[in-house]
């Protein structure tokens, strides 16, 4: 009965959160389903194993969530992601229309902001090269998440993604573990994502197909979609209701300005993880007040955090008379960073409970069985909580939270670098959570004025299939020659 308790909670939470009810009710009622059908202490398990979960995961990442988004929201008033969009778009031309858009999104995403709030930036951009150069508008939605969602979450070293920043504490690495293998992963997803465009535009050209009757012209609308906002809530760290509010900026800076606080939180992001941190005394944080806990435990979040509160400072600084309502930006920046985190800790709440369920122990077996090694299953549990959430973060908490010590137990045992770990844990979680109830999917649709019967199978091809061909190359390359 307890096995049943936990697939019939967990079907109930997909379902309902797939129609659009909020996943702060839907994932306590999950638990408490889990905990009654196992005959466990319900209220128990509500307020001290979810909620204690839940709590954790808040202490841990909410202020990468607060300072992502803020920094998120402020590189959108102050026109830079738009000039950095529009610079790819005039170097880059209509001709190349694909790789524009594709690396407009890497460059604004691997310098910290948000996907959602680039979602919006990107979609008017892309229609008009798609337009431009009659690309069908169907394949937008697989461009902007190819340069948004796939090797700048997961792969890159030095990603301030929230996926890259969670294995952190569990497995004692930095946001720059196996950069070796990171850069090849990215490599591989990038070069078959274009691939498979250049591939789908061929076609449709042969075809006679042209751009379509599709419009952006209510991409702002679904930022005010509720079931929209709902969906997104957990599979991003940007409420997309806040994106329309704010100052937004009549004029935009120019190409260097708009750059250089994504280059600040690159490389203070490094010097910090590699460079300052390490040479700190930071003995105070063995004393029982700070957690009994060691640098490892929270250097990597640490850095990444320094990063964008320097980058902020920058930002700010070079853009002051283009940030019309400071006040009010940096208002929407804190607000949309709330549901989101919010909403992820819910789903780790309800990962902590069933976790905590006598049947969880066969999961726990069947999952450390898998042949392969260590790293095949740790890839394929967080591939399986990714899928079923609908969210990376989320079912990336989960697993770590539910066996990240017994990997790090076999780990030591077997001489696995963490940072191996790190890295296919990150990767692994970020190809099936792109199905399609996934919050940044659905979004992404409403954004460009498509459909899953129109667009989802490039992105498919883009974000989950090209994936895991970086997932399963990493995992052979660092099985056969370890971590670098």
């Amino acid at each position: 009965m307890g096995l049943a308790g936990i697939f019939v909670g967990l079907g109930l939470l997909i379902w309902l959160s797939y129609r659009g009810w909020s996943v702060l009710v839907l994932a306590p009622l999950a638990a408490i389903i889990a905990a009654l059908f196992a005959g466990e202490p319900l209220l128990a398990h509500w307020t001290q194993t979810f909620m204690g979960s839940a709590a954790g995961f808040l202490a841990s990442f909410f202020p990468l969530f607060l300072l992502g988004a803020i920094f998120g929201k402020l590189m959108d008033d102050s026109g830079s992601v738009q000039t950095i969009a529009r610079f790819m778009t005039e170097k880059l031309g209509p001709q190349r229309a694909m790789l524009a858009v594709v690396l407009a999104g890497a460059m604004v995403t691997y310098g910290g902001v948000s996907l959602f709030v680039a979602f919006f930036v990107l979609a008017p951009m892309a229609q008009a090269l798609f337009r431009a150069a009659n690309v069908p508008a169907r394949l937008m939605p697989a461009a902007i998440a190819l340069g948004t969602s796939t090797f700048t979450m997961s792969a890159l070293p030095g990603t301030p993604a929230i996926q890259n920043a969670i294995p952190m504490p569990f497995f004692g690495t930095t946001a720059f573990a196996a950069p070796g293998l990171g850069v090849i992963a990215a490599v591989i997803m990038l070069g078959f994502g274009m691939w498979w465009l250049r591939r789908a535009e061929n076609v449709a050209r042969k075809a006679g197909e042209g751009f379509g009757a599709v419009t952006v012209d209510k991409h702002m609308d679904a930022s005010a979609d509720p079931v929209v906002r709902e969906r997104a809530s957990t599979s991003g760290s940007f409420d997309p209701a806040e994106a329309t509010r704010g100052g937004h900026s009549d004029r935009e800076p120019g190409v260097f300005i708009a750059l250089l606080p994504l280059i600040v939180v690159v490389l203070v992001n490094l010097l910090m993880a590699l460079v300052v941190l390490p040479r700190l005394d930071t003995d105070y944080l063995a004393e029982a007040r700070f957690g009994g806990i060691s640098i490892a435990n929270v250097g990597g979040v640490w850095a990444v955090l320094v990063a964008l509160m320097a980058a902020i400072v920058v930002l700010i600084a070079c853009n002051w008379n283009r940030l019309p309502s400071l006040r009010e930006t940096v208002d929407a920046g804190a607000n949309a960073s709330v549901l989101p985190v919010v909403s992820v800790a819910s789903l780790v709440g309800f990962g902590a409970v069933v976790a905590a369920m006598p049947a969880f122990e066969m999961v726990r077996e069947w999952v450390l069985g898998i042949g392969g090694g260590p790293l095949v299953s740790l890839a394929l549990s967080t591939n399986i909580l990714a899928a079923l959430t609908g969210s990376a973060s989320g079912g990336l908490t989960i697993a770590l939270d539910a066996l990240g010590a017994t990997y790090m137990q076999l780990a030591a045992a077997t001489g696995l670098d963490p940072a191996l770990m790190h890295r296919v844990a990150v990767i692994g979680a970020g190809t099936l959570d792109s199905l399609p109830h996934n919050g940044a999917v659905v979004t992404l649709l409403a954004v460009c004025g498509t459909g899953h019967k129109e667009s989802y199978f490039d992105i498919v091809m883009v974000g989950i299939v090209g994936a895991l061909l970086a997932l399963v190359a990493v995992i052979v390359l660092g099985s056969t020659f370890g971590s670098f």
